[in-house]
């Protein structure tokens, strides 16, 4: 097997490494190059050096930042109550109470329905409900824009993170539980003492899970809000697409592939750095 292996090992990287180059290194790159032109299209991109990076934070008013700060707000928020929510509900459902698989599925099933679909739908609900309550409707409400994508989120996210937890929960050994339980501990100081350190790789492959999801949300934002009212609303994905797609000229275009790059680093930056926090929690079972 292992001469078979050295020997035909190319038809196999050989496709996939392609794809990869094909699909990210080469547009990844040509990003890259056009953050530093202006231009329309790629064929007349005209190299403009650092100019689109110093306008990126030095315009004003500049709804970069504003829409950073919404995002940050959005994403710390979010990340909480969908890993407390999650985990809360896999410890439910480990517990081998009847219709268990039901109800796991159930949870699971706004996942696999699309962004822009979720969105739409939720912005019917939620005018709904604010328009019996004599509330404005969320193109007039930021605040409720705000906790409607909060809420939508939830609803998508929760199931797919309870999954994860349950596989956690289900991998710690019944012996551990039980010696503990023979030691006098109680519930609580088992979840807190045992449970909750040996799955912390769950907890970190949540964590990191959701805080991408809430720094890329693009698709739910859009179809909720649009960013409105008056782009209080807007995160980071939506305000580098309006950069992008929504402004004429050359000169918009480098502006908004150079944001792209900046969010780029900033999502890598702060996954890393959630990384390395939660995993030096990690204890070897």
């Amino acid at each position: 097997m292992e001469k078979v292996v050295r020997r035909y090992w190319p038809l196999f990287v050989v496709p996939t490494l392609a794809a990869f180059i094909i699909g990210f290194i080469v547009p990844f790159g040509q990003g890259l190059y056009l953050s530093f032109c202006k231009f329309t299209t790629i064929s007349n991109a005209e190299w403009v050096g650092w100019d689109n990076y110093i306008r990126v934070f030095t315009d004003d008013p500049n709804p970069l930042v504003d829409s950073l700060w919404f995002t940050v707000a959005f994403a710390v928020v979010s990340i909480i109550l969908i890993n407390l929510i999650g985990f809360l509900f896999a410890l439910v459902l480990t517990r081998g109470l009847r219709g268990t698989n039901i109800f796991r599925t159930i949870f699971f099933m706004p996942n696999l329905i699309g962004g822009v679909v979720l969105g739409y739908i939720w912005q019917i609900l939620i005018n709904c409900v604010l328009s019996l309550v004599e509330q404005p409707l969320l193109a007039l409400n930021s605040t409720a824009g705000y906790w409607g994508l909060i809420i939508l989120m939830c609803w998508q996210q929760v199931g797919y993170m309870m999954i994860i937890y349950i596989a956690g929960l289900q991998g710690i050994p019944d012996s551990i539980s039980e010696a503990a339980k023979i030691d006098g501990a109680s519930s609580w100081q088992t979840l807190i003492k045992i449970k909750l350190p040996m799955i912390m790789p769950s907890i970190t492959i949540c964590v990191f899970l959701t805080l991408t999801n809430s720094f890329k949300l693009f698709d739910q934002n859009m179809a909720l809000t649009n960013g409105e009212p008056m782009n209080s609303t807007t995160m980071l994905a939506l305000n580098i697409y309006k950069t992008f797609y929504d402004r004429v000229g050359p000169s918009w275009k480098g502006l908004g592939q150079a944001k792209a790059v900046i969010f780029c680093i900033l999502v890598v930056l702060v996954s890393f750095g959630q990384l390395r926090a939660t995993r030096s929690k990690e204890v070897q079972q």
